[in-house]
């Protein structure tokens, strides 16, 4: 059994950490941050030229037809550079349209989700009022109905965006006039689309554990590196440790979503569980690492909490997938 990345994915990979890093530094993520929207039209267009808008869309509908494994190694990185994008949101919305939608939607909207040039956006949370990321400057909207979903060209709607703790995404309040319901089954999406959040939040973890063993390393007391003590030591194992937990359960929910599909509702809800729990846990152990600069507003460390803290109530909440995790393995009875 082969438990490593292929060659081409250990090439998405490593391209999207060159082109991310590159585009996303600490500075830019900032200034987009506390600009008017988070979203640069010009790093947006480098990316659909790379093709990722599409890369899990099938090819007969102009996307590259890999799987959700291949998406979520480039949203683990999109979450590591902490990218201010829609890409996620758009990825969702295909997935979607691509898994229920009928022929003709299928035809309509998902060439242009795959290129890029007619985004799509989707909804991230069932709560009253939907939340969705990336909705401004999208073509299509997918928004809850009942067990199913509906599509809405974003004429037919009205925005309002909300205001949450973190800026480097945009998230929206959406009322929608009428709609086109999907007649597909929506849930292998759902399943795959809660995945792709996991796989971004184990990004940000990863994240926060490099630049807290990096100030670990340079920070002296003592006459010593701070990492040499065992407090500090300690609590960098622990974070470790919830990061690579995270890592596994993202990357075998996203093994079951391409190759054992009726393991993946339970995989997922495992998967976004620890992943949640993990982003959180780390990010909040990361300021404790920096001690005092890790307060400041001056320090990056905080826009990584605060898309922790978001994306963990995003599709579920950590307990709520739990309880899920419960009644699938019949713990609950």
């Amino acid at each position: 059994m082969e438990f490593d990345f292929s060659d081409e994915q250990r090439e998405i990979k490593s391209t999207a950490r060159e082109f991310l890093a590159s585009r996303f530094k600490p500075e830019k993520v900032r200034e987009l941050a506390e600009s008017d929207s988070p979203y640069d039209d010009a790093t947006w267009r480098e990316m659909c030229e790379l093709g990722w808008p599409g890369i899990a869309i099938p090819e007969e509908h102009g996307g590259h037809g890999l799987g959700v494994v291949e998406l979520v190694i480039l949203l683990e990185e999109m979450g590591y550079a902490l990218a201010p994008s829609p890409l996620i949101s758009n990825a969702y919305a295909g997935g979607l349209i691509a898994a229920a939608g009928s022929d003709e939607q299928r035809g309509r909207w998902l060439p242009g989700i795959a290129s890029g040039e007619e985004r799509g956006a989707a909804e991230f949370t069932n709560q009253p009022g939907p939340v969705v990321g990336a909705a401004a400057g999208s073509a299509v909207l997918v928004l809850a109905e009942g067990e199913g979903a509906k599509l809405v060209p974003t004429a037919d709607t009205e925005l309002e965006e909300i205001p949450l703790i973190d800026r480097t995404r945009a998230y929206f309040k959406v009322t929608a006039n009428g709609g086109d319901p999907l007649p597909g089954e929506i849930a292998p999406a759902v399943a795959a689309g809660t995945v792709a959040l996991a796989a971004e939040s184990v990004g940000v973890a990863q994240r926060a554990l490099d630049m807290a063993v990096s100030y670990a390393k340079e920070r002296e007391q003592f006459g010593r590196p701070i990492g040499a003590y065992q407090a500090v030591s300690h609590r960098l194992a622990d974070m470790l440790w919830e990061v690579e937990e995270a890592r596994s359960l993202t990357y075998y929910a996203a093994w079951c979503a391409d190759a054992r599909p009726e393991s993946l509702p339970l995989a997922a809800s495992m998967a976004k569980a620890r992943a949640s729990d993990a982003a959180s846990a780390v990010t909040h152990q990361a300021i404790q690492t920096l001690g005092g600069i890790g307060f400041t507003w001056e320090h990056d460390i905080h826009f990584f909490l605060k898309r922790a803290r978001v994306s963990a109530q995003l599709m579920g909440s950590a307990g709520q997938h739990r309880d899920r995790v419960a009644e699938l393995t019949g713990l609950n009875a």
